[in-house]
């Protein structure tokens, strides 16, 4: 099994920091990566047998997909803003095009298309903000591609994790394909931290412990979460962001929460 943690390289000449491909991850579905680009660099790719989507994690750029053009879309400068993102869904079997008309932080989600979409832009209007949990459970998301929104494989989120909060608790697992009860999903967790000198943990483990690896998780580190149960903890004083990629054989996230830790549902 490769390592479940995927620490950031340094740009190479695309500005590639994060690449996870269902090669290098030993699975089949998610791919992902992150881009960053200075100001009028240029990100030139197809998309091959994937649906994509981009999500602008900071700065603005302008994205061309054969005769679609988004201008300059983009607004959110630091993460930690704390204000929804624009992304771009892009179906299979395309061309694109991605030039950062300021700095760029960009993430570029992907997995198995079936050309049913056009490209889209996902405006921070049509994301959807929720909070979920309570007291040191709180977390905000923000549902950039959820199943609700028209894509083949993709399930695309983002969460900000107040510091000193857990996150991904309960711990759920969706790794068993018995719809309508539990859904297989794998999933990336890509990681930022603030002040980025911080660190969090993330647990991932399965019930009879054949997998079981908890990791320190700096900033920028990408964690693959192939089965099993995956909670999140965020250190006092460092609030913790993290995006997530999801797909699998069927379109859908149902999760089953871990029997040990179920009864904090009705605490």
């Amino acid at each position: 099994m490769a390592s479940l943690l995927v620490r950031p390289t340094e740009p190479d000449a695309q500005g590639t920091v994060i690449d996870v491909t269902p090669e290098s991850a030993g699975w089949t579905h998610v791919g992902f990566r992150v881009h960053k680009l200075a100001k009028g660099q240029r990100l030139e790719a197809s998309s091959d047998d994937q649906e994509v989507c981009l999500v602008l994690l900071t700065g603005r750029a302008t994205v061309t997909c054969g005769e679609h053009r988004f201008e300059d879309i983009g607004q959110r400068m630091d993460i930690f803003e704390q204000i929804p993102p624009y992304a771009v869904y892009l179906p299979d079997h395309v061309s694109y095009a991605v030039e950062a008309t300021t700095d760029l932080e960009l993430a570029v989600c992907a997995a198995p298309g079936h050309g049913n979409h056009a490209p889209r832009l996902i405006a921070p209007d049509n994301i959807k903000k929720s909070t979920r949990g309570q007291g040191t459970n709180t977390r905000h998301v923000h549902d950039i591609l959820p199943e609700t929104e028209p894509a083949d494989s993709l399930l695309v989120v983002e969460v900000f994790t107040p510091a000193g909060n857990w996150s991904s608790y309960p711990p759920h697992k969706h790794d068993v394909d018995n719809l309508p009860h539990e859904s297989f999903l794998e999933e990336t967790y890509y990681h930022r931290i603030n002040p980025e000198q911080g660190f969090a943990f993330q647990r991932v483990y399965t019930d009879d412990r054949s997998l079981d690896e908890t990791m320190a998780v700096e900033n920028g580190c990408c964690v693959l979460v192939p089965k099993g149960y995956h909670p999140v903890g965020a250190s006092h004083g460092y609030s913790l962001y993290y995006l997530n990629v999801m797909a699998g054989p069927k379109r859908a996230w149902k999760f089953h929460n871990d029997p040990d830790h179920e009864w904090l549902m009705n605490a």
